[in-house]
């Protein structure tokens, strides 16, 4: 995981994540899920990309089923953004329309 991507756990899920000044994208993952192993590199580049406009986090279901539930997480990978007050699920998966998707929620 770069140093772009932090990893956030059930104890520090209310610093890094709910008191955020600035977006958060999360990826929801686990060690074992190949499809969330394969993101990685996209959730990494898109890191770069946003670097100090939106905060990019990873969210192990396995070690931390209290954010998973909160979320509604049922499946993964599983990619959430929370912005101006809400939380939207993102659909798209390649770098390119992951971006086109979180610049249009952003505005």
């Amino acid at each position: 995981m770069s140093a772009d991507v932090m990893a956030v756990s059930d104890a520090t899920f209310e610093v890094e994540i709910e008191k955020s000044d600035k977006p958060v994208l999360i990826d929801f993952w686990a060690p074992w899920c190949g499809p969330c192993l394969a993101l990685l590199p996209t959730i990494e580049g898109l890191a770069s990309v946003y670097e100090g406009d939106v905060k990019v986090v990873k969210v192990n279901v396995d070690e931390n089923p209290a954010i998973a539930d909160r979320f509604g997480v049922q499946g993964i990978p599983h990619l959430a953004l929370l912005a101006n007050g809400r939380t939207i699920a993102l659909r798209e998966r390649s770098r390119t329309r992951l971006a086109k998707e979180i610049d249009e929620i952003l505005g």
